[in-house]
């Protein structure tokens, strides 16, 4: 895990969110709010992390402005990226007012 935080921390800019189990779990709305207030709150970026199998390392975790959880459930990596894409995608089409996330 400390290898892997070196390299996060090369790419970890403006609003930092750590996904892990501990964090919070938002609703589509709220997350969109987030991402939405990034801008006006100084960021010009949102970076996403997802660890390894193992997690993120507890610095990582502590760098970010906010830790967001999915779920409770377990999930593997590469369904978690997707379902987070999506979230994403759902996020702008919320704050743009757009039917989608209906």
């Amino acid at each position: 895990m400390q290898k892997e935080a070196v390299q996060i921390k090369k790419y970890a800019k403006g609003l930092i969110i750590p996904m892990c189990i501990e964090g919070k779990q938002l609703t589509s709305p709220e997350l969109s709010e987030k991402i939405s207030s990034a801008g006006i709150n100084g960021f010009s970026t949102v970076t996403f992390i997802i660890g390894s199998s193992y997690g993120l390392a507890p610095e990582i975790k502590k760098t970010g402005q906010i830790k967001l959880s999915m779920s409770k459930m377990t999930f593997p990596h590469q369904l978690a990226r997707v379902m987070l894409l999506e979230q994403i995608y759902r996020s702008f089409q919320i704050a743009e007012g757009g039917k989608y996330h209906k």
